[in-house]
């Protein structure tokens, strides 16, 4: 349990800001969120969007995370100009796609610096909005061989999709975690693999632990997004705060799996002006309380036998006996 990795995002800890920081004017800055998530009690690690976050000089910033007794889990993208509001990847103009590939090389590069060898990559302004707006091959084509070039690019990375149905784009390119599997095979390249986001997983009307299942029988799970929702749209809640009992079964098989990564924590506590530092410790005691019960449910030959009967009634109540014990 003391090495389990609990990484969040940081724009999370703007959240009250004009509680927490009495004489801010404006935004607080990214040195602020940093100093902020410091004093959440378990956390050991930070995810950086890319460029968004790289406000001060990196020197800077990397001492002061590590002053603070963090350190960077990995970048994120966020391809936020402008100009990237019809595709990075896919984006029409050759010349844009080609910025958004670069820049994308720079982030790596920049993880690097910040002792960071994982690049996860969101692709949300890749995709659709209309009928007859986008030749499907051709899009397809540009995001996979755009991914691919990345992942040649920084082979002692890691490289991992992130997907979700929708939002900001009507259709993603990646919607699910079949066509992220499909874009990995097609890539061919040994660092890629997936970043699975529980709430984006439910939003895409799939079962978290069958999703994780798939990722590691085709691909690696390089990256894990805890959170909760209801489903309908990307809420970001409280870790099992919805779904408890497939929350459990999802961390269950990605540790059978071997998942070795941090517990990310993508929630959004600013959405409804919540303390995100009570947020966070709480999605940290979730978790482990939850890892607690996997190894309860690893050592339960009864829940094993019901499984390989695919006996819903028996494994229903074994799991209801070790949730809910008195």
């Amino acid at each position: 349990m003391s090495e389990l990795k609990f990484a969040t995002r940081l724009n999370s800890f703007a959240s009250g800001a004009h509680l927490y920081w009495q004489d801010l004017q404006g935004k607080p800055s990214v040195i602020q969120m940093i100093e902020r998530a410091a004093t959440v009690k378990g956390l050991t690690h930070l995810d950086l969007n890319y460029p968004q976050h790289l406000t001060s000089d990196i020197q800077t910033l990397r001492q002061k995370i590590a002053d603070v007794g963090l350190a960077v889990n990995g970048m994120q993208m966020r391809w936020d100009a402008p100009e990237f509001k019809i595709g990075a990847f896919t984006n029409p103009d050759p010349a844009i796609r080609r910025k958004a590939i670069e820049l994308t090389k720079r982030g790596i590069d920049t993880g690097r610096e910040f002792g960071s060898t994982l690049m996860t990559l969101w692709m949300g302004q890749d995709g659709f909005d209309y009928c007859f707006q986008a030749d499907y091959k051709k899009i397809w084509e540009d995001a996979v061989s755009a991914v691919r070039e990345i992942a040649e690019y920084a082979p002692d990375c890691d490289i991992s999709i992130e997907y979700k149905p929708n939002e900001p784009r009507a259709f993603s390119i990646f919607p699910n975690v079949t066509t992220c599997l499909l874009a990995v095979e097609e890539a061919g390249c040994p660092n890629l693999g997936i970043t699975l986001d529980f709430a984006h997983v439910l939003y895409a009307n799939e079962i978290p632990a069958y999703a994780a299942a798939m990722v590691a029988r085709r691909s690696r799970l390089l990256g894990l997004d805890c959170n909760d929702g209801w489903g309908k749209r990307d809420d970001g809640l409280m870790v099992a705060s919805v779904n408890p009992k497939a929350t459990l079964e999802f961390l269950w098989q990605m540790q059978r799996d071997g998942y070795a990564g941090a517990y990310y924590f993508d929630t959004f506590p600013d959405a409804s002006g919540l303390d995100p530092v009570r947020e966070a410790e709480t999605n940290i005691a979730t978790v482990k309380r939850l890892i607690k019960l996997c190894e309860k449910l690893d050592d339960s030959q009864a829940l094993l036998g019901a499984i390989s009967r695919q006996d819903a009634v028996a494994s229903q109540q074994i799991i209801n006996d070790i949730m809910f014990a008195q």
